[in-house]
């Protein structure tokens, strides 16, 4: 929550989480592959968490392992 409010700019208590769901990533780059980076091909257990603040949806990916990637803006 620290993270996603520094990324906006505004306090935590401005941020509403509104989905937080298991999910099986592709491969270790948690569906958030970047360019000219390999990764592991296994598939990877983790979560997808949204989280909000007015307009702003900010959507997380994490491992098991406690790896967690800002992975989509809107």
């Amino acid at each position: 929550m620290q993270a996603a409010a520094q990324h906006l700019g505004v306090s935590p208590d401005q941020l509403q989480v509104t989905q937080v769901e298991p999910h099986q990533w592709p491969d270790a780059s948690l569906g958030c592959p970047q360019p000219g980076q390999l990764y592991s091909q296994i598939v990877t257990p983790g979560y997808l968490v949204s989280i909000t603040s007015g307009s702003h949806q900010l959507e997380y990916h994490t491992d098991m392992r406690g790896r967690v990637m800002l992975c989509h803006e809107t």
